[in-house]
């Protein structure tokens, strides 16, 4: 029986060793899975055992599969790893590391390894360490309409194991200083103003997420009409109205009105005239249009230049004239700017005989005027102005003489005292007494009115008082009887 027990007593032995070793042998993790943000540091918590007695010779992380037979290449002596790995270990117990500045394909599964001072006597940590790299990215709506409640989500492949507080951005800039652990970001009521390029971030790392442009749409806004030429828009010019709003997306559909008509003087964003005229001024809107309303613009005013037409003369007063009355001409046109400058011309003289917007005609003859303003001139049609000599008992034409005024004077004179004589001859021949002497040799036969009837020529009175003589005396005395007056008459 001895014998028979024998060969039994070495397996025994040997299956208690290997329980031993087992126990004695060992690689812990923690955690086993990692999510790591892009670019930033993840550490691989590691706590390895092995049996009493043994050394140490060698410990290194590794990663991929590991094949049976073949030695795992040390991660320390990659160049994609070298610069990056840092062992933070004793290398008796803990074998914990610190990958920095990690990439997406730093995605793998990384195992723990030692080797000891006995043949045979290494170990590998399976199964390892799992990193998973990951990015963040913005999920939004392409568009939205203003108004609207919007909610942006940042969002990554894998949960992040490091507790995470995100940062939201717009066009680059913070959007708030207040820190969440909430993902998401909430606009309610969307205005134009949200709209840009939205990203996130983590705090505490320097990777910030894609930007995402976030579209707001709304209907046309503070359209405004510009006019090219800007400046000073005279007849024939050609003239561009441009018609501009703030509108998303933006407006298709332009149409033009002018003033109070109702209708639509065009249609497109760009209004041309051609050649345009003085019909053309006035007030002038465009309406811009797109799918989610309408609105008109303010009114723009052309103020179209143009030179004097449609002149004409006007006569007043408009019936008979005579010599000596007052005949004014007045000129009118049409122009813009209003015509300040007239000048009047006599047909067939080159000259101009006055000046101003109304002219005084002092003889017969055909008058017109030209309008001037700073764009051109205008002649009016040839007006005719006839003037009549009076005809009356007691009007009498005048030569053109030196001393015609005086004469008027004289004339007016005359009729009044002749009146005043003729009255008094007959009160004074009403009232005499035939007893007198002073009447005693005087013949009373009825006589003529005028006291000087019956007296030669040569005794009547010399004087220069013109009350006391008569028109019809001056003309045969010898100090009246002049060349001067000898183109009196009377009527």
């Amino acid at each position: 029986m001895l014998v028979r027990m024998a060969p039994a007593l070495p397996l025994i032995f040997l299956l208690m060793i290997h329980r031993v070793s087992s126990a004695d042998w060992g690689v812990s993790y923690s955690p086993l899975h990692i999510c790591a943000l892009k670019d930033s540091s993840v550490i691989m918590n590691c706590t390895y055992t092995y049996p009493s007695g043994y050394k140490i010779r060698k410990v290194f992380w590794t990663k991929g599969t590991v094949i049976k037979g073949e030695e795992s290449p040390d991660l320390s002596e990659d160049p994609e790893y070298s610069q990056r790995l840092q062992y933070l270990g004793d290398k008796q117990q803990n074998c914990t590391i610190r990958l920095s500045h990690v990439t997406l394909k730093d995605s793998h599964m990384y195992y723990f390894r030692f080797t000891t001072n006995v043949t045979g006597g290494k170990w590998i940590g399976r199964p390892g360490v799992t990193l998973t790299v990951t990015d963040l990215q913005v999920e939004s709506p392409e568009r939205v309409t203003e108004g609207d409640s919007v909610r942006l989500t940042c969002k990554s492949s894998c949960t992040l194991t490091d507790r995470a507080t995100f940062i939201w951005y717009r066009n680059s800039q913070p959007l708030t200083e207040r820190r969440d652990r909430n993902n998401e970001l909430l606009l309610q009521s969307v205005r134009r103003e949200d709209a840009g390029r939205y990203s996130c971030a983590v705090h505490g790392h320097n990777h910030i997420s894609p930007a995402v442009q976030l579209n707001v749409t709304y209907p046309p806004v503070n359209p405004v009409i510009s006019i090219s030429p800007s400046g000073e828009i005279v007849s024939g010019d050609s003239v561009t109205l441009i018609c501009s709003s703030d509108s998303n997306p933006p407006a298709l559909n332009f149409s033009w009105f002018k003033e109070n008509e109702s209708s639509a003087v065009g249609s497109g964003q760009i209004f041309n005239i051609s050649k345009i005229s003085s019909d053309d001024s006035g007030e002038y809107k465009c309406r811009s249009i797109n799918e989610h309303g309408e609105i008109y613009s303010d009114a723009v005013t052309l103020n179209v230049m143009y030179p004097p037409r449609s002149v004409s003369v006007s006569i007043s007063p408009s019936g008979e004239i005579v010599s000596g009355d007052s005949v004014t001409l007045i000129c009118s046109s049409d122009s813009n700017p209003p015509a300040l400058n007239f000048s009047w011309f006599k047909e067939n003289e080159s000259s101009a005989v006055g000046s101003g917007q109304s002219f005084s005609a002092l003889q017969s003859g055909r008058f017109y005027c030209q309008a001037h303003n700073q764009h051109g001139s205008q002649r009016s049609d040839a007006v005719t102005v006839t003037v009549h000599h009076g005809a009356g008992m007691n009007v009498i034409v005048i030569a053109a003489t030196s001393g015609g005024l005086f004469i008027i004077i004289i004339i007016i004179i005359f009729i009044i005292q002749k009146k005043r004589i003729n009255r008094r001859s007959i009160n004074e021949y009403e009232n005499a007494d035939p007893s007198a002497d002073t009447y005693a040799a005087l013949d009373l036969r009825p006589r003529s009115s005028d006291p000087y009837d019956t007296l030669p020529v040569s005794e009547i009175p010399k004087t220069t008082h013109a009350e006391e003589l008569s028109i019809p005396d001056m003309l045969f005395t010898s100090e009246y009887n002049s060349s001067e007056y000898k183109n009196l008459s009377l009527q």
